[in-house]
């Protein structure tokens, strides 16, 4: 992890995957914390074990940003929090349901949860951040935001957090406010049970852990790249999907049963 500490983080998705491995790790570097996540029970006992372990004051705030209601409610404490540097929006879920086939409303889900609430929860941060003329906000995309093969909604909203985080950095030039795009690949975390992907059908060589992949992401936090890849085969196969020459291979394969059945499609 990179020499920046910051004074207070507040992170989504904190109850498990990789933001809970956030919160270990700003956490050891003593970093206080508001975990934000739908299970309290989780979060609740997280909360308890880094603040003996650390001696850092962690605050839990149960929410479930598929409501409105509730990410309007998150966005009204964000603006209260004066303290605030980092912000991680990293709460998200992989689709289950094709998307001409769903009638559950799973795709108004996803864009509220990856969408909307990035949106609003960066817009409450910004006005304190950019006062004090420091502070972060890591997006977490996922290499999915370049794969033709990773679900219509799930590929589409982690695309947007990618450019959204860009243009973002652009606007914010000089402010001294840092915007990261984190897009992880393969990583050991429920996140790919949960979403019904076959982790056995899938080479070992092909993962990460989640450890890794904070590492990485705090430790080029605020350095002069917007959108971060971790681990040199997800930059290959992030390479291969926007190289114009191999994109209409990668195309193919994404046609291939084997490799739909792997990507949980």
């Amino acid at each position: 992890m990179r020499k920046q500490i910051y004074q207070k983080a507040l992170i989504t998705g904190a109850s498990a995957g990789l933001g809970e491995e956030y919160a270990r790790q700003l956490a050891a570097a003593g970093t206080n914390l508001i975990l934000v996540a739908r299970r309290k029970e989780r979060l609740e006992k997280l909360a308890a074990e880094l603040s003996e372990k650390f001696r850092v004051s962690v605050e839990v705030f149960p929410a479930d940003l598929s409501r409105e209601e509730e990410i309007l409610r998150l966005a009204e404490k964000i603006k209260q929090t004066a303290d605030l540097d980092l912000l991680i929006n990293n709460a998200g879920f992989g689709g289950k349901v094709k998307f001409h086939k769903d009638d559950s409303g799973e795709a108004e889900r996803m864009i509220k949860v990856h969408i909307l609430a990035t949106v609003l929860l960066t817009r409450a941060a910004l006005p304190a951040m950019i006062r004090r003329g420091r502070g972060a906000v890591i997006n977490v995309s996922s290499v999915a935001a370049f794969s033709p093969f990773s679900g219509t909604m799930y590929s589409s909203t982690k695309a947007f957090l990618v450019m959204f985080s860009e243009n973002l950095q652009t606007e914010l030039a000089g402010t001294g406010v840092k915007v990261q795009a984190l897009c992880p690949g393969l990583t050991h975390t429920e996140f790919h049970q949960v979403a019904g992907m076959n982790k056995e059908a899938i080479p070992d060589f092909l993962w990460m852990k989640a450890d890794r992949v904070v590492r990485i992401s705090l430790r080029t936090l605020g350095r002069n790249k917007v959108t971060v890849v971790p681990g040199a085969g997800n930059r290959l196969i992030a390479f291969f999907m926007r190289c114009p020459w191999t994109f209409a291979v990668m195309r193919w394969l994404s046609r291939s049963r084997k490799i739909r059945k792997m990507a949980g499609m």
